[in-house]
């Protein structure tokens, strides 16, 4: 079962249809369908916990991503346009219901365990205490997922500390086959390069449990950057629309996990 969730199964029983209408790609969409039938149930709010503390009215959505406020001095904040585009994008495409905005939560947040997508974001230092790395290393294992995107100057810090949380598993690059990259969406050379950085090609790390991919590190290509307002960095609309794909992608793929 993955955590908490509250997911209605009639809406997730029309995801599938939505994405066909859509023109997207339903590969691997199927594993959404299997969802409804997993016993989940909470009485999460999202809008109880968004970015700056400020509540967000909702109508009948209660899924949402999670924006992970960490600590070290690193702007966990950065990209604030990201998430809600990202957010209407997966409303749009998919017919899955999540909310407008993010909800903002710390590994120690009761609330954690509520959020199917956690999002990890920034330019500089991450620091987790022993008791956050327990707390999220619990929440991975238990059916979580981390989506972690370099905003350039994380990378650094960001291997420390997945280190540290998973001494006993290696960060492993992701071959283009992976489904992740194929869900909704296909992308045959896998994760696409949304910024220039420092002109690397753009890499897709993992860290999986029992077969499981948990967490998911987005190096040299700085998808937040490309679901943010079109006119923040002057992306063209190729470059926005291939970064809205993969972002769904990622969504959809942690939204299907089911613990093993």
């Amino acid at each position: 079962m993955v955590l908490g969730l509250c997911v209605p199964a009639v809406l997730l029983a029309g995801a599938s249809g939505a994405l066909a209408a859509s023109g997207a790609g339903v590969a691997g969409v199927a594993g959404i369908d299997s969802l409804a039938g997993a016993g989940m149930g909470s009485g999460f709010d999202p809008g109880a916990r968004v970015a700056e503390g400020v509540p967000v009215p909702l109508s009948h959505a209660t899924l949402t991503v999670g924006r992970l406020q960490y600590g070290g001095g690193g702007d966990w904040y950065a990209n604030p346009s990201s998430l809600p585009n990202l957010l209407a994008a997966i409303r749009e495409r998919t017919g899955v219901p999540v909310a407008e905005r993010e909800v903002v939560v710390s590994p120690l947040d009761p609330g954690l365990r509520d959020v199917p997508f956690l999002h990890m974001t920034g330019h500089g230092n991450v620091v987790l205490t022993p008791e956050e790395r327990r707390a999220l290393r619990s929440y991975l294992e238990g059916g979580g997922f981390l989506h972690a995107d370099d905003n350039y100057g994380m990378d650094e810090a960001f291997r420390r500390e997945i280190a540290l949380l998973f001494p006993d598993r290696e960060m492993v690059e992701l071959p283009p086959e992976h489904p992740v990259f194929h869900v909704v969406y296909s992308f045959p050379e896998g994760i696409p390069k949304i910024h220039e950085h420092d002109g690397h090609p753009p890499q897709a790390f993992g860290v999986f449990h029992e077969g499981r991919l948990m967490v998911l590190y987005s190096h040299e290509t700085d998808l937040g950057n490309g679901w943010e307002d079109p006119e923040v960095h002057g992306n063209p609309p190729e470059i926005r629309e291939a970064a809205l794909r993969m972002g769904v992608n990622l969504f959809i793929y942690a939204l299907s996990q089911r613990s093993p």
